[in-house]
């Protein structure tokens, strides 16, 4: 009943009842004072036209609902930076108004406060059923939510238009984009680049403890063949042997918005981020993952792969909002465990980012500086690859690689290649 008394109350304050209402009471007048049949049957035909729009004032466009269809997966599997989203919008509308055409608005937001208007017109079917496709643009990594849906027409005639609106669900993310690291060369037994004062050996040998059963590959030793797995299954199977660990290795962006110099550089790192735990996943590597922005997120060490989705989704929404200069990480001391890998990934190569490195040789861990260069003035690698000419932390004994771009991302970490 409240809901009744709100739209006749709103109904009374509109525009459009101080159009209509001028012209039925004057053709009301014209009935009572001039009378005859023209003047009856001109008020006829208006009353009739007043009910309909009435009518379709209340229970047309307003009484629309639907509901919304979104294509979320990619050749890659999950949707990433760069990907486009179809959406498919089920309108039912009421059969007892016909409706000549819709124009159906939505609005998509990131959560950055980014829009995007998508505004289309469908006809209905007979059945009071509509249907709208629509492709957006390339999304960028972030969080994304469909406000609520517009929708208007007009009536049979062109004069008056009516607009409603309906929320359904469509909440959905993007991830960062990755690109795929076949090897990195700080996990080689003959590499050098985690500085000379480690002596552990990186080579991971198998055990004798079996973890599972593969594939025959040629070349298999006899003493390797899973004997009663292949009379099972009538194809040749093999013993999989659990491997020793290898160190733990904690990645640490930095999000202080002092250090870029704009959107896509800090992009750059989100995105060399998560290449590294996309390889850390594949090798079976126990990483961790510390953001440093206005506040410090943790994650420990670890090779569960729940953990590192969360930690990949972490990255999905993760702005530059740190002020300042670079905030320490001391109160993080259990997340960084002796004996790990400390990869910070950042644009600084200034004393503060050596005191932050320093901090970590303390801690008896093995620093590791990635550099993130700037895209928009990147001219290639060159000779900066290696460390992007830093005299400084060499000096230290620290070492590290230069990234301008994501596509180089594979080479400076190891060549490319498995060697």
């Amino acid at each position: 009943m409240r809901a009744v008394l709100g739209n006749l109350k709103l109904g009374l304050t509109s525009r459009k009842f101080w159009k209509v209402a001028p012209v039925w009471f004057i053709c009301l007048c014209y009935v009572l004072f001039q009378g005859g049949k023209t003047s009856f049957m001109l008020f006829t035909m208006v009353s009739l036209m007043v009910v309909y729009w009435i009518i379709g004032g209340f229970g047309g466009v307003k009484r629309i609902h639907g509901e919304r269809i979104l294509s979320l997966e990619s050749e890659r599997g999950m949707l990433q930076a760069g990907d486009q989203v179809k959406i498919k919008l089920v309108l039912e509308l009421p059969q007892m108004m016909p409706l000549p055409y819709i124009i159906v608005k939505e609005i998509l937001q990131r959560h950055n406060g980014e829009s995007w208007v998508f505004e289309d017109s469908v006809i209905p079917h007979i059945r009071g059923r509509a249907k709208l496709e629509y492709q957006t643009p390339p999304l960028e990594r972030g969080r994304y939510v469909f406000s609520s849906t517009e929708c208007s027409s007009r009536d049979i005639f062109g004069l008056l238009e009516n607009k409603g609106a309906f929320q359904t669900g469509g909440q959905f993310h993007i991830l960062p984009r990755t690109v795929f690291i076949p090897y990195w060369r700080l996990y080689s037994k003959n590499s050098r680049l985690a500085g000379p004062e480690t002596a552990i050996s990186f080579s991971r040998r198998e055990t004798t403890q079996i973890n599972g059963v593969r594939d025959y590959v040629y070349g298999d030793r006899i003493s390797r063949i899973h004997w009663n797995a292949t009379a099972k299954t009538g194809a040749w199977k093999s013993k999989e042997f659990e491997h020793e660990s290898l160190p733990k290795t904690v990645l640490v962006l930095d999000a202080h918005a002092l250090g870029y110099k704009n959107s896509e550089q800090f992009e750059l790192a989100v995105s060399t981020a998560a290449s590294l735990l996309e390889y850390g996943s594949r090798e079976r590597i126990s990483m961790g993952l510390c953001t440093v922005g206005n506040k410090v997120r943790s994650f420990a060490p670890t090779e569960n792969n729940l953990e590192r989705q969360r930690m990949i989704h972490h990255l999905v929404d993760i702005h530059s909002d740190g002020v300042g200069k670079f905030k320490g990480i001391n109160g993080q001391r259990l997340f960084f465990p002796p004996g790990a890998f400390f990869i910070f990934i950042s644009p600084m190569s200034d004393e503060q980012a050596l005191r932050t490195l320093n901090w970590a040789k303390s801690r008896q861990m093995i620093p590791y500086h990635i550099r993130i260069g700037d895209p928009k003035s990147s001219t290639g690698i060159g000779n900066r690859a290696l460390f992007g000419g830093s005299e400084l932390f060499t000096e230290r004994g620290i070492k590290g690689v230069f990234v301008s771009n994501l596509q180089d991302l594979p080479m400076v970490m190891g060549g490319g290649r498995h060697k």
